[in-house]
């Protein structure tokens, strides 16, 4: 909806594997220039060549087929595409990205560790998450709540500090 909304692409189209999540965005945005479709990571519902961008943030360490999702990017990908990559891993499984990285069709451009970044933005907003999951989220899930929003003090914060975790950005291109 960001990008939709503030760099106003012709079009924006999101994919997720689940229809309630769609749901739930079709409810929340009405941007002309944007819609949101059921799709799966390693079947990308759209046609070879048929995008210019393709922009990946915070979900890729969830699939099963990396080479398979890679793959996908580069066939939906038009030629000089660009796919935009954010998201985090073990320090092992940095090194796993990139070797998929390295074996896919697409070109490396860059790749930067943003760790840092996450870690002043996560203490910047641990303090009024904390306070919207006590309000919220029933006291029997809030830890698993807290985890996921990266609150001082769990696991996944703690790993980005100890250097367990490392957050990167990438951009390839087709």
């Amino acid at each position: 909806a960001y990008i939709a909304k503030y760099l106003e692409p012709l079009s924006v189209t999101g994919i997720d594997i689940s229809n309630d999540a769609i749901s739930l965005c079709h409810n929340l945005y009405s941007i002309p220039n944007l819609d949101f479709v059921y799709g799966d990571s390693e079947k990308i519902p759209f046609s070879d060549n048929s995008y210019d961008i393709v922009i990946n943030v915070e979900s890729s360490h969830c699939y099963g087929n990396m080479e398979k999702f890679l793959s996908e990017v580069y066939r939906v990908l038009a030629p000089g595409g660009l796919f935009l990559f954010c998201d985090f891993r073990s320090i092992a499984g940095i090194d796993e990205l990139n070797e998929y990285f390295t074996k896919s069709d697409l070109q490396f451009i860059n790749r930067t560790d943003i760790t840092d970044n996450v870690i002043r933005g996560l203490d910047g907003l641990s303090e009024y998450r904390e306070k919207r999951i006590k309000k919220s989220v029933p006291f029997f899930i809030r830890g698993l709540f807290k985890t996921y929003a990266g609150i001082k003090g769990t696991e996944i914060y703690n790993s980005f500090v100890s250097g367990k975790m490392i957050y990167i950005c990438a951009i390839l291109k087709k």
